[in-house]
């Protein structure tokens, strides 16, 4: 039996990947969020009509002591962790030269602090089975940036590095870290785009398109489930944008 760990799971890419992920076999889960505890409570019981076993936590996983919150239940009640998905995140639209210090802090603490508190609990239980998948949820911005978005573009950035660093750390305990990358996606983050807007974006995207929440989630099963060997990858699903 698996347990299989995904944060930011309330919504979006988050949900779909949940969802997605409770049709393997012998898997029980924990899918985590925020605020919107309400929805992962909606999600949670979707996977449950599938048979599965499902546990919910809400808090903030840039905020270490949470971290270690979730990662003591989830054992007490399923055990070590054999799948970590790292999707919790944030955005911020904006100039640079006009971010507080507080934003550009939540930004970091919630895009990439997340990650490195949750790889950094997981990893030891995935060693000592000399077993394990990460994969995080990143962005095209993190390798080409993105104008007036320069923390999240850099917050991404930086999980791609840690992503690559990770692969070559615990490969030789048979534990593989991707990430993938999504482009322009047809979820809330992207709300604030008017139609007009909207339009504009499908005109540079060679596939016309956004893309949707499922298809980054088939994406992420087939990682997860794929090859040992496919390890240390950024894998853009952009519709060739980027």
């Amino acid at each position: 039996m698996k347990t299989i760990l995904i944060t930011g799971a309330s919504r979006g890419i988050g949900r779909a990947i949940a969802l997605r992920l409770s049709d393997m076999d012998n898997a029980r889960f924990v899918i985590t969020c925020e605020h919107n505890l309400y929805m992962l409570n909606e999600v949670c019981s979707l996977i449950q009509a599938k048979g599965k076993d499902c546990l919910c936590f809400a808090g903030n996983l840039g905020i270490s002591e949470n971290v270690e919150k979730l990662f003591k239940i989830t054992e007490e009640t399923f055990g070590k962790t054999d799948i970590l998905v790292n999707n919790a995140g944030a955005s911020h639209i904006g100039l640079l030269s006009d971010m507080t210090d507080e934003e550009w802090n939540n930004i970091i603490a919630s895009n990439l602090n997340s990650v490195f508190y949750c790889c950094r609990r997981a990893i030891p239980g995935m060693v000592h089975k000399h077993e394990g998948r990460i994969l995080n949820i990143s962005s095209v911005w993190g390798s080409e940036g993105a104008s007036t978005e320069a923390a999240y573009s850099a917050s991404k950035g930086a999980v791609n590095s840690l992503t690559k660093s990770l692969a070559k750390e615990l490969a030789p305990s048979n534990i593989q870290v991707n990430a993938l990358a999504p482009g322009l996606i047809a979820t809330s983050m992207n709300a604030h785009l008017s139609l007009e807007e909207m339009e504009a974006l499908y005109e540079e995207i060679p596939a016309g398109r956004a893309g949707l929440p499922e298809e980054i989630a088939e994406t992420a099963y087939q990682i997860l489930t794929g090859p040992s060997y496919l390890t240390g990858q950024i894998i853009n699903i952009d519709g060739a944008w980027i």
